[in-house]
């Protein structure tokens, strides 16, 4: 019966192999299409395919030069209304952050020649 589990193991243990490299595949695919190259990143994929979206449609809806404020305040505000307040973003050609950040909240990403750093801090109440 042992050799059964082993065997049972390993087959579980491939397939979940190739379910992650077609996830893989699928994620690249997708940052292809939008011409997204993550940088560094601890946030979940589907916040980050939120965030590659929304750039890709503000980046696109802005003829001619980057209106990099515009980018980051739509940023912001997406997540801020999709994912709870404390949501910062910094967009720009050529910028150097140092930047402390909640868990899970970190984001940064080229899409074309912009750079996109977005994250998130923890929010405290004030008290009296």
């Amino acid at each position: 019966m042992e050799g059964a589990e082993e065997e049972l193991e390993r087959r579980s243990k491939f397939l979940d192999s190739l379910i992650k490299k077609k996830k893989a595949i699928e994620q690249q695919e997708q940052h292809d299409c939008l011409n997204v190259r993550v940088r560094a990143s601890d946030m979940p994929l589907p916040l980050q395919n939120r965030a590659f979206r929304c750039a890709r449609d503000q980046l696109d809806s802005m003829p001619g030069k980057l209106d990099s404020k515009r980018l980051a305040l739509a940023l912001k505000k997406e997540f801020d209304s999709w994912y709870g307040l404390a949501w910062h973003c910094i967009v720009g050609t050529s910028f150097g952050s140092y930047v402390t950040h909640s868990s899970g909240g970190f984001l940064y990403f080229s899409i074309d020649k912009v750079y996109i750093l977005l994250f998130r801090t923890t929010v405290e109440p004030l008290d009296h």
